[in-house]
């Protein structure tokens, strides 16, 4: 699963935790894997939609089997069904059994005991009504009915009636009756009864279709390999299919009919991730195919549905946007990796997540380091240490957890990206054929069943004939990191050079660390391998000329915090000649902190992105408006090719505010990327602001991402009562984004030009209908900026909006 991404993460995830209970009995409820009494052996189902009432009928043939011990009873969960018949099926004949039901959990008696490993199939009849399900969410998804209809009765014009589901963690049971936990595993198949005139999407293959004589047709869908009942799924709507293949294996794409054009250019890297995935793990993908569906209103990022994975509608992106970058890559990419991690191998247990999620997140970093190059897979990486590192909560969580209050809990940025970090320093401690050859070992050992953490640590120690508790004690099964402090001495008498670590973080726990550091002399180093084991350390190494840079960390893996007390003439040489990503990133941290003219080298990179953030904290510096970093700008512009980084370096012409760049910002206002053309029309409003308002009339037609902003900024700015039509109907129709809060308050402020206070209140309302559409834990984040913009227009418009917004918002 991906977290929602169309908001930033990590905020979302500070405000969803914020809102934690405070009720602390569950630190004594030990979560442990869920006992086995009966196990799934395969599932049938037959299940028709009734669109009016946003119910589903069911029938179901479930084959269970006991575990280990003879038992007369069955334990389903089936979360606030219309439960019609059960039955014990013999043959083709039905034999009624008695049953309890609390609209949670079905307690059946069978009709005899049952020994171990003695296969029996109960029939049930049911009708599921999704909508009248309350269930919690988490972070990673905003609400579990499992079900979901969307428009249903057509009553929106601009959404198309799809139908979806989404089972992470137990949701699931609530349009089927099952043992919903994730160390269950049954193999399945599907009768879906449609509306002719939509697609169906589900686990394993379409056998056949059947056209009824109401209008209706009847798909077929196998899974004949076992999986866990969370990665379940049904998706039901007017796609288009594009079609695309790995080794024979059908690849497929369902999307909107409109969103056909730019399918590929959204998914198409897929069958090579399949290759990559599967020539890395010694693992051939293991299913029968791989499709993936954008759902609109989707409640998470996205969903690994065995051989159907589920997208937000944020994964589309026309071609335009994609000329800047698929921003939906590594989702892509992360979903696809669940197929092993997660699907072939599932967690056992909600508290041993990290086994599913570290690793999918963590195969971002791979695959980004292999497409695109060591630069891109450690921008990756250092990515997603960030958005760990900057929630001081996450620090105290064990990343394997068996205790917490809600199974949702674990699905965190201790899960995701701080495993995901623990992964890359475990890869580097072992080195790359161990790491994949254990990865293999696990795979294989455990394929179509459940795994943990200890699991995994036994499958490394297999291969690398090392004890690796010490790792796991203190990554896995303890929290927190590393806070640093790096100082130097020379003595050059003695031809020594001192190097002290301490760890200085709050807490009496004490890092073992396994570090690389290099000594340079010119292009010249050497390595040396040392140990911290203890709060503070020294490290001494010999010297007949003083070193030039003393580089800890060399490969740049740790997970941790520092304060490196380099000098300004050591970031310079790291800048020159230490090779990776990190290194280059801190020297430019380090001369835009300090205002140094060498920042504008950054502006020559080999890495794009590194361009681009070398551009950007060079607005933010005070030597932006500095004659030769002008210069430096307009020749990186003349020779970009990163289409982002083009337009932050068309940014620090932008700011100094000099019309001589008009012509440049005119060569470039008409660019194919979204974010060169904002660029280019931002330097415009500011050396010809006459024209602005016409070209940002012009533009809007086809605007999104920083040209929306820009463009909204001028008509906020110099826009009129007549513009209200085209102004609101642009901002009615975007999609719920991170985006779209900025813009809230961007709307807002037009609005306090409009006279008509029909339309100030038709405004209002299209403001509040998005605030409502956000989630509740993320309101936190986003009301703040909305609630802002509105207060601001009932201030200046007077009580009777003012009343009109306190009105509305709840």
């Amino acid at each position: 699963m991906f977290f929602l991404l169309a908001f930033a993460v990590s905020p979302l995830l500070m405000i969803a935790q914020d809102d934690a209970p405070k009720d602390t009995s569950w630190k004594k409820i030990y979560r442990g894997t869920n006992p086995k009494i009966n196990d799934l052996v395969h599932t049938k189902l037959d299940v028709k939609f009734d669109y009016e009432k946003a119910w589903m009928y069911g029938k179901e043939w479930l084959t269970l089997k006991p575990h280990f011990y003879p038992t007369d009873s069955l334990t389903l969960d089936a979360k606030g069904m219309d439960i019609k018949e059960i039955a014990m099926m013999k043959g083709a004949s039905k034999s009624p059994l008695k049953y309890t039901y609390d609209g949670w959990q079905l307690r059946i008696n069978l009709d005899r005991t049952y020994k171990g490993g003695e296969n029996y199939t109960i029939y049930i009849d049911y009708t599921s009504k999704p909508n009248e399900v309350k269930v919690k969410g988490s972070a990673a998804i905003n609400d579990a009915k499992g079900l979901y209809f969307i428009n249903p009765r057509g009553e929106d014009k601009d959404k198309p009636t799809q139908i979806w589901t989404q089972g992470e963690t137990e949701a699931n049971s609530v349009w089927m009756p099952t043992i919903d936990k994730p160390n269950q595993k049954t193999t399945d198949e599907i009768y879906m009864t449609v509306p002719a005139k939509y697609v169906t999407l589900s686990n394993g293959l379409l056998i056949s279709q059947k056209k009824n004589a109401d209008g209706t047709r009847t798909d077929y869908w196998k899974m004949d390999l076992p999986h866990s009942p969370y990665l379940f799924f049904m998706g039901v709507g007017d796609f288009a299919i594009i079609k695309d293949s790995y080794k024979g294996k059908e690849v497929s794409y369902y999307v909107e009919k409109e969103q056909a054009p730019y399918a590929r250019g959204v998914f198409g890297l897929t069958p090579e991730m399949m290759k990559f995935y599967s020539d890395k793990l010694g693992v051939e993908y293991p299913w029968q195919k791989y499709n993936q569906i954008v759902g609109r209103d989707y409640v998470s990022g996205a969903m690994e549905n065995t051989t159907a994975t589920l997208h937000q509608e944020s994964a589309y992106q026309n071609f335009r946007q994609l000329a800047d970058e698929n921003s939906w890559e590594t989702v892509i990419c992360h979903e696809l990796f669940h197929q092993w991690f997660g699907d072939l191998v599932t967690t056992e247990s909600w508290s041993n997540i990290t086994v599913n999620e570290s690793m999918a997140d963590y195969s971002q970093t791979l695959w980004m380091e292999y497409k695109h190059g060591k630069d891109a897979g450690d921008r990756e990486n250092f990515n997603g240490m960030q958005n760990y590192l900057q929630d001081p909560a996450s620090a105290m969580k064990n990343l394997v957890r068996f205790y917490y209050a809600d199974k949702e809990d674990v699905f965190d940025l201790v899960s995701y990206q701080k495993g995901g970090r623990v992964l890359h320093m475990l890869r580097n401690y072992v080195g790359d054929d161990a790491f994949f050859k254990s990865l293999n070992n696990y795979l294989t050992t455990n394929k179509f069943k459940n795994g943990e953490s200890d699991q995994m640590r036994l499958a490394f120690e297999e291969v690398t004939g090392q004890d690796l508790n010490w790792f796991w004690n203190q990554w896995y099964f303890g929290s927190g990191h590393p806070v640093v402090k790096i100082d130097y001495a020379y003595d050059d008498a003695a031809g020594k050079a001192t190097v002290t670590i301490e760890q200085t973080q709050k807490t009496d726990k004490v890092f073992r660390l396994p570090l690389a550091i290099d000594v340079y002399n010119g292009a010249n180093k050497k390595r040396y391998t040392v140990w911290m084991e203890d709060k503070k350390q020294s490290f001494t190494f010999p010297y007949t000329q003083r070193p030039d840079l003393i580089n800890v960390d060399a490969d740049k893996v740790m997970l941790w915090v520092k304060t490196d007390n380099k000098t300004a003439a050591n970031f310079i040489h790291q800048w020159k000649y230490a090779p990776l990503y990190m290194d280059r990133k801190e020297a430019i941290d380090y001369f835009a902190t300090n205002n140094m003219k060498e920042l504008s080298e950054g502006l020559k990179d080999k890495f794009g992105y590194l361009r681009r953030y070398a551009a950007q904290r060079i607005i933010d510096s005070k030597i932006a408006g500095d004659a030769d970093v002008l210069k430096a700008a307009e020749a990186a512009i003349a020779t970009e090719t990163n289409r982002t980084a083009k337009a932050a370096e068309l940014d620090i012409l932008v700011k100094s505010g000099d019309a001589k760049y008009t012509s440049l910002f005119k060569k470039n206002v008409d660019d194919s990327s979204y974010s060169v053309a904002a660029s280019a029309l931002q330097g415009l409003s500011i050396v010809d602001p006459g024209n602005s308002y016409s070209l940002a009339k012009k533009y809007m037609k086809d605007a999104k991402g920083d040209l929306v902003q820009v463009i909204s900024g001028i008509i906020v700015e110099k826009g009129t009562e007549a513009d209200f039509d085209m102004v609101a109907n642009s901002y009615d129709k975007s999609p719920l984004s991170q985006e779209k809060v900025q813009a809230s308050a961007t709307f807002a402020g037009y609005l306090e030009k409009v006279q008509n206070i029909a339309n100030v209140k038709k405004g209002i309302d299209m403001i509040i209908k998005f605030r409502n559409q956000i989630p509740e834990q993320y309101r936190g984040f986003t009301d703040p900026p909305i609630k802002a913009g509105l207060d601001k227009l009932g201030k200046a418009k007077g009580a009777e909006i003012a009343d009109y917004i306190k009105t509305l918002w709840k």
